[in-house]
């Protein structure tokens, strides 16, 4: 099979997806002051760009799967162009427009106004949905520090990506709508999954993902428990399917091992104490499937 060309967008999506990556067993080094990682399998093949241009360059043919923002995939109008696999989850973000928080919306609106912002065609859809009479001015960067109440603001409104929305607090911004909400996705090209092999090798890829991912969200307990509490112990203890039960040497009860939610654990440890459970011992998984 020819190789799988995977594009990796730098920074946070970057990290995030190296140790998906690394946890599914795939390892990347990258030398420096190169943009293509050294790996341990033989049929893929890894570069590192930007993360605006992911997407472009996956729509455009010149890889097979891309690790992009869903923000960036919208910005660069190539939704229809390529497939997503599937959610990774990482890095949430809202896409907000936001003014100074010591002005109304209605008011700004009055007159035309400035947009400052990295996603111009996503603020230009906004402002025509809006139907707001807007320039964009692109900022290639940090954008808060363009947007204040002052007569010569560069911008009068803000289109930009937050998780917490503290960045805008601190600089005195308030969100006045949500475009969209994005995260870091796997991406395939049409192209690509119109290949038999490569298709396969997409959807391998997206089963270890999810296995890894799965698992970082479960743990495993262990337990002992009496024959007598036997019974209500496991009427209690969630499992992702049926608990694993086996006798104990010399007849004196059951050992029990469940796969269970990590969120479960501070609620379900002191539960299955009072139900009768000793020796717990809990542990991580590295994947899950089911």
């Amino acid at each position: 099979m020819e190789k799988l060309k995977i594009l990796l967008a730098k920074g946070r999506i970057y990290e995030s997806v190296h140790s998906l990556l690394n946890d599914v067993g795939i390892s990347i080094t990258l030398p420096d002051r190169t943009y293509f990682p050294i790996t341990n399998q033989s049929d893929l093949a890894f570069q590192v760009v930007k993360p605006q241009i992911a997407s472009a360059l996956l729509a455009s043919g010149k890889a097979d799967v891309a690790f992009s923002g869903k923000d960036w995939v919208y910005e660069n109008g190539v939704q229809s162009e390529i497939e997503e696999i599937m959610d990774l989850g990482f890095d949430p973000v809202k896409i907000v427009a936001a003014i100074p928080d010591t002005q109304q919306f209605n008011d700004i609106l009055r007159n035309p106004v400035t947009i400052a912002t990295e996603y111009q065609n996503l603020s230009a859809a906004w402002a025509k949905q809006k139907n707001v009479n807007a320039t964009i001015f692109r900022t290639w960067g940090t954008s808060e520090g363009f947007v204040q109440d002052t007569e010569d603001s560069a911008a009068q409104i803000l289109i930009d990506n937050t998780s917490t929305g503290s960045s805008l607090r601190a600089n005195h911004l308030k969100i006045v709508d949500t475009l969209m909400e994005s995260s870091t996705r796997m991406y395939a090209s049409k192209l690509a999954l119109s290949d038999s092999e490569k298709k396969q090798k997409i959807a391998e890829l997206k089963m270890l993902f999810k296995a890894v991912l799965d698992a970082r969200e479960r743990v495993m307990l262990e337990m002992n428990v009496s024959e007598s509490n036997f019974e209500s112990l496991v009427k209690g203890l969630p499992s992702m399917r049926s608990p694993t039960v086996s006798p104990l040497f010399g007849g004196n009860g059951y050992a029990i091992k469940t796969a269970v939610l990590k969120s479960e654990v501070p609620t379900l440890l002191p539960k299955l104490q009072a139900l009768g459970a000793t020796d717990i011992v809990e542990y991580g998984l590295r994947k899950v499937i089911v």
